[in-house]
């Protein structure tokens, strides 16, 4: 395939392809008080699978300050995220196959169920199929 997906796929990048305003903007849009939002969403990426021809992302969600993710957390997210505007998971996908060059494109994405990786941080998984 040619693309070294580590180096492209930097921490600047990342923040670009997902500000890390939009999750304020998630809780204003769905409480009204960006206050009631008990996480922050950042993209990570986790890397390519040669044998799935995956690139394999994380919406990793991390608690706030004086907040309890692990109370407020629900398994329903990947729905949830897969439609809302605001998290916009297509729009992030689209940019992504922007940044691929057409050295590679991208095809069907899914969002799996979210996982604890720990009472501050839980993860839910971006998996981005490769044509």
């Amino acid at each position: 395939m040619g693309i070294n997906f580590n180096d492209l796929f930097t921490a600047d990048i990342l923040q670009e392809l997902f500000p890390s305003e939009r999750a304020d903007e998630f809780f204003e849009a769905l409480y009204g008080d960006v206050d009631e939002g008990v996480y922050d969403i950042a993209l990570g990426f986790n890397g390519h699978s040669a044998e799935t021809n995956t690139l394999e992302f994380s919406l990793n969600l991390s608690e706030r300050p004086d907040k309890c993710l692990a109370c407020n957390v629900t398994y329903g997210l990947p729905e949830v995220f897969s439609r809302h505007p605001i998290i916009n998971v297509a729009g992030v996908v689209k940019k992504i196959n922007e940044l691929l060059g057409g050295k590679a494109k991208c095809g069907e994405w899914d969002l799996g169920s979210t996982r604890r990786i720990s009472n501050k941080l839980y993860a839910v998984p971006l998996t981005i199929k490769l044509l």
